[in-house]
């Protein structure tokens, strides 16, 4: 077999870049009052008061947690979509794991070069996962709802050429709850440097995002 080297772009996805943030607090002190000479009684509770009631304000998150990315797809789904690469997969680092987990699948067999990536991220409230998704869709263009997937889901084709060779991309984004699905799927052929058809990979993307949906609705509760 020819060794191909890979286009600039796909080099790129090899090396993924862990984005750092850092966060600081500012800690006020005054100083405190003389105590006084006469004894104080203690403040009286209230009806009001309730120690062990639940604060109104406390949103109830349907998932507290990414699940392992990488247990998210079955093995033969991994060796139908990266025909050559290792189903364990590799998970890639991040700031956080508890919010945010990724697993990435890859490998060239012959001239053919697939690449898949699985991420999970947990938000706050469904509210805040409803906007990011809001906000994702409106940096998307050209693609379609995925119906059936999750609460909502889109997915979105594009097709890119770098120094002759053709990359094509598929992009599924789906929202269940507080958490959202996104799944990235791309291919060239090394040889042909034409892309794959834009059907198998919005179809291969979709059938990723739908077993990533139910592998996180299985972690609920």
């Amino acid at each position: 077999m020819r060794s191909f080297p890979l286009p600039i772009a796909l080099t790129a996805r090899l090396s993924p870049v862990i984005v750092l943030a850092a966060a600081g607090w500012a800690l006020s002190s005054g100083p405190s009052a003389a105590p006084e000479a006469s004894e104080k009684k203690p403040a009286e509770k209230t009806a009001t008061q309730s120690p062990t009631a639940p604060s109104e304000t406390q949103a109830v998150k349907t998932y507290a947690a990414a699940p392992a990315p990488c247990d998210a797809l079955s093995a033969r789904t991994v060796k139908s979509l990266v025909p050559g690469a290792k189903t364990a997969g590799k998970e890639i680092p991040s700031t956080d794991s508890g919010l945010r987990r990724t697993c990435s699948w890859n490998a060239l067999e012959e001239y053919e070069y697939r690449w898949l990536d699985v991420s999970f991220e947990v938000l706050d409230t469904d509210e805040a996962a409803e906007q990011s998704y809001d906000g994702r869709l409106e940096e998307k263009s050209g693609g379609g709802a995925v119906p059936g997937v999750g609460d909502a889901a889109y997915s979105v084709v594009n097709l890119t050429t770098e120094d002759g060779q053709e990359t094509r991309e598929g992009v599924v984004v789906a929202r269940t709850a507080n958490a959202l699905v996104i799944v990235t799927y791309n291919g060239s052929d090394f040889e042909s440097k034409k892309a794959p058809d834009a059907g198998e990979i919005n179809k291969g993307a979709i059938k990723a995002a739908k077993e990533a949906v139910a592998a996180l609705q299985k972690t609920q509760g």
